[in-house]
């Protein structure tokens, strides 16, 4: 089975990980440090925090700017429910914003649309959560400028797109938001095993987001009340929790950061070579938003279902009975049973049902031969071709 993603470690990244095993610290040494930093130096950001997923990153980020009971979190529908379910966290309620039929992110104009019927409404979102599908940038100069004009923060979820580039500028440096969010699981661009980041160029969120990640603790004596009690002293200034990435994690990290532009490089000599072969089929390739660059953690293609014979679903098990390991990324949050039960219901956000039901993720990983990449090509042809 060719699988739709999967990490690519090398020996390097092994010895780094023995390095740790070999060393005194296993949790809260120096490799966290360390991959926060070259986090920082990637991207351009102030500020990078290491956590144990894009999930807890997605929380703490959330309640960094005070999103709580009475507020709104509006995301896509076309996401990992995490997205969501991080407002839910926080006591918020959640909404979402149809996505553009060309890029299957976020849609400003909707999003414009959405904002000018809550303010009638006095239901703006505090926070609004766009989420680059599939390492394809979102139009974040027009979100950001919507943000200054109704006053909503943004988290970007870059959970698929570190590598990536937005107007030439490296995705997660916040330019447009105030926290950028990345993961860091096994099919991932990079990998930690499991594990994410929050990125901020703000000082008094990365503060809040530092102590959130580890129980609300802190031995600074600028945050403490009174006097400290000696050199062992600390104190509980805030309710937070236990997130940290441990230095195995961070140590892989590390490594795998020094190969990030050959990994994003090579999925685009993939991307190139689907777009070539897969031209002539019956299916619509993924669009690139101009002056971007996409970390490619995906290549999503839909299918042209009046020009086939097959059914969505007839195509995805013909692919996996014949050992290409597609998927579908994703299911519409809002047709999910537990947020159907809040009273979404299916024609809510039409763009996004449309694209679930056309929707498969080809494989696309960091050292996919060209050989699996023509078994795959070939497979889709024959199925689609009745082969």
């Amino acid at each position: 089975m060719i699988p739709y993603g999967k990490q690519d470690i090398s020996q390097q990244d092994i010895e780094s990980v023995l390095d740790v095993l070999n060393s005194d610290f296993l949790t809260q040494g120096p490799q966290v440090p360390a991959f926060e930093k070259a986090l920082v130096e990637h991207t351009g950001a102030n500020h990078a925090f290491a956590v144990n997923s894009a999930t807890s990153a997605l929380h703490i980020a959330c309640l960094a700017l005070g999103l709580g009971q009475g507020d709104w979190l509006w995301t896509s529908p076309i996401t990992f429910v995490a997205s969501a379910n991080c407002g839910l966290y926080c006591g918020a309620q959640v909404d979402f914003v149809d996505i553009d039929s060309d890029t299957y992110n976020m849609c400003p104009k909707r999003l414009e649309d959405k904002l000018i019927k809550a303010k009638a409404e006095n239901k703006l979102p505090k926070i609004v959560v766009p989420v680059h599908l599939c390492g394809q940038p979102c139009d974040m100069a027009a979100i950001g400028k919507l943000a200054k004009e109704y006053g909503f923060k943004v988290i970007e979820d870059a959970s698929h797109a570190i590598g990536g580039r937005y107007q030439s500028q490296p995705i997660g440096n916040c330019e447009h938001s105030d926290i950028t969010v990345f993961s860091f699981h096994p099919v991932k661009i990079v990998t930690t095993a499991e594990g994410g980041a929050a990125l901020t160029n703000q000082k008094a969120l990365a503060d809040k987001m530092a102590l959130l990640r580890s129980h609300g603790v802190t031995r600074d004596p600028e945050l403490m009340r009174g006097e400290s009690h000696g050199g062992w002293y600390y104190q509980q200034v805030d309710l937070g929790f236990n997130y940290r990435m441990t230095e195995l994690q961070a140590a892989l990290g590390v490594s795998q950061m020094k190969r990030l532009e050959n990994f994003v490089a090579a999925r685009h000599k993939l991307a190139d070579g689907y777009n070539e072969k897969l031209a002539d089929l019956p299916l619509v390739l993924p669009y690139q938003l101009p002056n971007t660059y996409s970390g490619l953690h995906l290549f999503v293609i839909r299918l042209r279902l009046d020009e086939i014979d097959l059914t969505h679903s007839q195509v995805f098990d013909a692919l996996r009975e014949r050992g290409i390991g597609v998927n579908l990324h994703y299911i519409p949050v809002h047709t999910q049973p537990y947020y159907q039960d809040m009273g979404f219901v299916e024609g809510d956000f039409p763009e996004s049902e449309h694209y679930y039901r056309e929707a498969i993720s080809l494989p696309m990983f960091h050292g996919m031969s060209e050989e699996q990449q023509d078994k795959v090509v070939q497979t889709l042809t024959d199925i689609l071709r009745g082969g």
